[in-house]
């Protein structure tokens, strides 16, 4: 086990580090010259050769761009992701300002997704062909085909317009009010959860009338198990294996669905301060929410991977 651990770190380090390139290099793929783009939203501040090579200095872009990228690399290590061009404030507080609220989502988001797909998954299956099963699945389906900016659009729009009631639309932390803090992560969190227990509940659904056809089920049926009981001791566990390796993809889907959540329900996150700095052109807060993202996936997935052997005992890492 400690061997694979070690493989899969080692197998990160060139992820990390072609990202990190990646993110460098963000800002000479920009099509045109990004001076005269940020120097088009800074009007005030002219166009002299001095404020353009400080521009360019505040970028980077005085230097080669191995250079820019070592620099880089080293400045992750410190925890330095640089500073905004409009605020002044380093990138790591801004992100680290903004990174609570979209945790808390991105949690309730999974827990609800996670709980909803896999009970509805699971009760889809054992009643295969029924009608609660394509019932079910026709939801499923809905819940797939229609996208989180509609699902959030409508959760604000028509309570409002049929009961008069709509969800708060004025951010409060917990502090100040729990009970309205957690009201407030409701809404976005069961339409980034709609979305995704839609995903668990197809893929829980095809896993578990897999493991039904195993011997297994066969065996335990027949020394005298009680069908409930082979489906929820045994079979479920082992059909979760695909489902917990879909949720580590999901982080990503998550993660760009925050953004559209975040800016229909008012939620101050990193998912907003990445919708800013892209129409702010601030580019350093923009490169370090992508690095912080991409290292988040990076190790979700890594914990996913080490997560198969608790679930299913065959599976050793030797």
């Amino acid at each position: 086990m400690l061997k694979y651990i070690t493989r899969r770190l080692i197998g990160v380090i060139p992820t990390v580090l072609i990202l990190l390139f990646l993110v460098v290099s963000m800002v000479d793929l920009i099509p045109g010259d990004i001076v005269d783009l940020i120097l088009e939203e800074r009007p005030a501040q002219g166009e002299s050769d001095t404020v353009r090579e400080n521009l360019e200095r505040e970028l980077g872009l005085d230097k080669p761009l191995v250079v820019r990228y070592l620099l880089y690399v080293g400045g992750i290590f410190r925890g330095d992701l640089g500073e905004s061009l409009w605020t002044g404030k380093t990138v790591t507080s801004s992100i680290a300002e903004r990174a609570a609220p979209t945790i808390e989502v991105g949690v309730l988001a999974i827990v609800l997704g996670s709980v909803m797909g896999i009970a509805i998954g699971t009760i889809s299956a054992v009643r295969q062909d029924g009608a609660i099963d394509y019932l079910l699945r026709s939801t499923a389906i809905l819940g797939l085909s229609v996208p989180n900016f509609a699902i959030a659009t409508g959760i604000v729009v028509f309570p409002a317009i049929w009961w008069g009631i709509s969800p708060s639309l004025r951010y409060v932390s917990f502090t100040e009010a729990p009970i309205d803090h957690l009201k407030i992560l409701i809404a976005p969190s069961l339409v980034l959860g709609i979305s995704l227990s839609a995903s668990v509940m197809r893929l829980m659904r095809t896993t578990i009338l897999n493991e039904l056809r195993q011997d297994y089920v066969r065996t335990a049926e027949s020394k005298g198990l009680r069908y409930r009981t082979v489906v929820m001791k045994h079979v479920l566990k082992n059909a979760l294996i695909p489902v917990v390796t879909l949720l580590g993809l999901q982080v990503a889907f998550l993660i760009g669905g925050s953004v559209i959540t975040e800016s229909v329900f008012a939620i101050p996150g990193v998912g907003r301060l990445l919708l800013g700095s892209i129409g702010n052109r601030d580019y350093p807060v923009l490169q370090g929410i992508v690095v912080v993202i991409g290292l988040f996936i990076i190790l979700t997935n890594l914990v996913i991977d080490l997560s198969y052997a608790w679930l299913d005992p065959r599976i050793r890492y030797s």
